[in-house]
């Protein structure tokens, strides 16, 4: 982390086979990644799946471009929003976390939904004062 629960986070659109987000959280000098199918909750209380993926490297920060046809996740990734974040608590079954970007604001919560799957999570917006 960058100090005492300060980090960076970006979340990219990936126009790939299936088009989906990827939220990536900086933690330990990676990115700590996830791929979102159906976008980040934007109301208090609603659920997205999201799956844990490989870490990616801090360039990834600026990544945008096109990964080529014939790669591993190939198509378009464009930066949906970027920003800095308040690491509440990260644990192996839990995440807390507020969002500081252009877009992508307030308090999100990552849950581990182990019934699903090992690399499953449910990400979650927390209702305001929560």
């Amino acid at each position: 982390m960058n100090g005492p629960g300060k980090s960076r986070f970006v979340l990219h659109e990936h126009f790939a086979k299936h088009h989906h987000f990827d939220l990536r959280l900086e933690q330990k000098g990676v990115l700590v990644s996830w791929a979102v199918p159906k976008g980040l909750p934007e109301q208090p209380g609603e659920r997205r799946l999201a799956i844990q993926v490989e870490d990616h490297p801090l360039d990834y920060f600026s990544f945008e471009g096109t990964i080529p046809e014939g790669e591993y996740r190939a198509g378009e990734v464009k930066i949906a929003d970027s920003g800095t974040c308040e690491i509440l608590l990260w644990n192996p079954d839990r995440i807390e976390v507020i969002f500081h970007g252009r877009w992508l604001s307030g308090k999100y919560t990552l849950i581990r939904f182990k019934k699903a799957g090992e690399q499953d999570w449910l990400i979650l917006k927390a209702k305001p004062g929560a």
